[in-house]
């Protein structure tokens, strides 16, 4: 068994995928989703995974997506693409006249978000139902590239009156005095962000909710991004500069690795 997958790898229900399979993506796209980190069979956070597609796939579907089914889909992926350590997606689809939910896993070499500082290109869009993850939306991949093409790494998505509410692809986080403030506004919360504010509880720099407005920026001492690849300091939001608070990102940084990966596939007991 290797470490990490040299190529895409793609199981539907327990199964490599065929021709036929794929169609459903791309003609029956109408699904969510959740992108995981898996270092040596295990995630952290795991749990908020599967709570967060069980969650949607009632609110989509109207059916339960139990947790088992999903853990060992995505063991039996791991073991089709003979890896421990990989980028997953697990998907949730409804095909038309099905009245069951296919699972898609896909598997792709692991990856972490790189330590640069981020630039950030504020922008008017805001998803809908923005509590379901769901691939490929047109506004969140329209304006990442436009903040691309602007010399900006991602797109910063904003209500009327420049109201701050996450990223194109990640949660957005910023420092005020000792307190890390997460905008008060619809958005997907990620489950990195969720570890964190459980771990920065525990310590001297809590985490709140509160409105953040592009106007507001300069009144926080620092600024981050948060995604499924980790954590990465952000320099600049439009024209509004931030200095790299290393504290912080130091504080994050543990408390996030401080967080227990679970197995994918549940451990036999042990016998007593």
């Amino acid at each position: 068994m290797t470490t990490a997958p040299s190529e895409l790898y793609v199981e539907f229900d327990g199964r490599p995928a065929t021709a036929g399979d794929l169609r459903i993506p791309a003609f029956a796209g109408y699904g969510h989703f959740t992108a995981m980190q898996v270092r040596d069979r295990a995630v952290r956070g795991l749990p908020l995974h599967l709570d967060r597609l069980d969650s949607a796939n009632r609110d989509l579907f109207g059916l339960p997506l139990e947790g088992g089914r999903v853990r060992e889909a995505i063991a039996h992926a791991l073991d089709g693409a003979g890896v421990r350590d990989a980028s997953v997606r697990v998907y949730a689809f409804m095909p038309p006249g099905d009245t069951d939910t296919t699972v898609m896993v896909t598997v792709r070499a692991p990856a972490r978000s790189d330590a640069a500082p981020k630039g950030l290109m504020s922008v008017p869009y805001a998803r809908a139902v923005p509590h379901i993850k769901r691939a490929g939306e047109f506004g969140q991949l329209y304006y990442g590239r436009s903040a691309a093409r602007s010399g900006f790494d991602e797109a910063l998505l904003t209500l009327p009156g420049g109201v701050v509410t996450e990223g194109a692809v990640t949660n957005v986080g910023f420092l005020s005095g000792t307190t890390v403030v997460w905008p008060d506004a619809p958005a997907l919360t990620g489950v990195t962000m969720a570890l964190l504010e459980r771990g920065l509880a525990g310590t001297d720099r809590p985490s709140a909710r509160r409105p953040v407005t592009l106007d507001g920026l300069g009144a926080y001492r620092a600024a981050f991004v948060t995604s499924s690849l980790g954590i990465a300091p952000v320099h600049r939001i439009d024209d509004t500069v931030f200095e790299v608070d290393e504290e912080l990102m130091a504080l994050l940084e543990r408390v996030y690795d401080e967080a227990p990966a679970d197995p994918v596939r549940h451990l036999p007991a042990h016998p007593a």
